[in-house]
């Protein structure tokens, strides 16, 4: 089973998308990557999910990739004894404490009280309201309200001008990640990323058994961006919580920077949130959601996300299957290979990235069928597609768990294999499989790359063009 597209499409799971029926449903409307958000999933219910993931992906004969969404960090305010109208122009005091007096407003965070200077902003209900701090000591600060409204129990705080002094993993984060690395998941999403040290502590404490997937939501994650993309394996371009602690006008900017510098770094960058919210409850999406999806896709991104539209929305298979048509049509459209190649990044100077700039050149000059990787550390898959050729990459792999990765990644169709045992095998089972999986012809011709010595990771040296006969088929 091969996608018509290069894009790939991520989906969270959740009540509306649990079984197996759900998910298969959900697979075959175009979904690459399932999605779990821990802010709503218990260990239980994690490990039925991924046992369903791993049941539809034997039953298809497809790798399909897993997400687990470590929760991070949260700031609320305490317990107010009910809801609180705060005055526009009006000077309200926050305490460091779980409940308050009717005339203050709790917080217990004290990282707020040390970080927090004169002139900071704070944003409360995701930025529905806004103020600014005046005067702030360790355990109160007052507070001038420039956007007022209603506060309630509990809402999240955000500070969007603030480097908070805390780290990204909470102690349910470790233990929601010790779990999900026991199952065997794919990705692991790292919420709330504010510097590179949070990615490095993650990236430790997986070892490898898992890739690292920043999400960058805060505006201080932009000032460090090169340097956390250097420690991630991906990035998510999450526009819910950056939404709200930057102007609005600014997030289509910010999202293009990301992606661009993501498509540098030859990362894979998904590109979330919002995408088709009127699918929650619409069968259809507006014309302003067709677009934004479209964008995307415009833009290179490695995949586009799915949240509440498949996890508790009344239509998430339609929805899949809207995000499919747009991501097909676009890569139809005549301007897309253009754009594509007036992005394309100077190769640097490596013989894996001179290699792979040249399978882009061959491949298009010789009209080839198809780009076919041997791949064992996913780095040459990973240079293939950074190239965004105007054809399939097949990355063929010995290792189950690289082929579920590399799911994530644009242009990709990943196939487990035994490792090649010599040249000769190289091209015939290249051949074997790119005519096996529907990527070519009685004929054609295929763009093969692989390392030499084989099996050896990282080590891309080899460019080769074979035909495919009717002894290679």
């Amino acid at each position: 089973m091969r996608r018509s597209r290069m894009i790939k499409i991520v989906a969270t799971l959740g009540p509306a998308s649990h079984t197996r029926d759900h998910l298969r449903a959900l697979f075959l409307a175009g979904v690459d990557v399932f999605r779990i958000n821990m802010s709503h999933t218990t260990h239980p219910n994690l490990k039925t999910l991924v046992d369903t993931v791993r049941g539809v992906e034997a039953e298809v004969g497809r790798p399909i990739s897993i997400l687990v969404d470590l929760q991070g960090p949260k700031l609320r305010l305490g317990k107010l004894g009910g809801e609180r109208q705060l005055q526009t122009g009006s000077r309200v005091t926050f305490v460091r404490s779980e409940t308050a007096s009717s005339a203050e407003v709790p917080i217990p965070h004290p990282e707020i009280f040390a970080a927090l200077k004169p002139g900071s902003n704070l944003l409360i209900d995701d930025g529905k309201v806004r103020l600014v701090v005046h005067e702030v000591g360790p355990d109160r600060m007052t507070t001038e309200v420039i956007q007022g409204g209603v506060v309630k129990d509990h809402k999240g705080v955000n500070l969007p001008d603030t480097l908070l002094p805390i780290p990204a993993l909470t102690p349910k984060d470790r233990a929601d990640l010790d779990y999900a690395l026991s199952l065997s998941v794919d990705w692991l999403g790292l919420s709330f990323v504010q510097r590179a040290d949070d990615v490095a502590e993650l990236r430790k404490m997986t070892a490898g058994r898992a890739g690292v997937l920043s999400k960058i939501e805060k505006p201080a994650a932009l000032q460090s961006l090169d340097e956390i993309l250097v420690l991630s394996d991906a990035v998510m371009v999450a526009r819910g919580d950056l939404g709200v602690e930057l102007p609005l006008e600014a997030v289509p900017g910010r999202q293009k920077q990301i992606i661009q510098a993501a498509r540098h770094a030859g990362k894979p960058v998904v590109v979330a949130t919002q995408m088709l919210e009127s699918m929650i409850s619409s069968p259809v999406p507006t014309r302003a959601e067709v677009s934004d999806v479209a964008n995307a896709v415009y833009e290179g991104a490695d995949a586009v996300m799915l949240s509440a539209e498949t996890a508790a929305g009344a239509y998430p298979t339609e929805a899949v299957a809207v995000m499919d048509r747009i991501a097909r049509a676009v890569e139809a459209d005549s301007m897309y290979r253009g754009i594509m190649e007036a992005q394309r990044q100077e190769p640097e100077a490596t013989m894996p990235d001179a290699i792979l700039a040249a399978v882009h050149d061959v491949t298009h000059t010789i009209r080839a069928s198809a780009i076919v990787c041997w791949t064992k550390s996913g780095s040459t898959g990973l240079r293939a597609a950074r190239e965004r050729p105007e054809v399939p990459i097949l990355a063929l792999t010995p290792i189950k768990q690289m082929a579920r990765r590399l799911q994530i990644a644009w242009g990709l169709h990943c196939v487990e294999t035994e490792d090649a045992q010599n040249l000769d095998d190289v091209a015939e089972r290249a051949c074997q499989i790119a005519y096996a999986q529907g990527f070519a012809k009685l004929g054609d011709r295929v763009v093969i790359t692989a390392g030499l010595p084989l099996g050896t990771p990282g080590a891309t040296n080899l460019l080769r063009v074979a035909y495919v006969t009717r002894k290679s088929a």
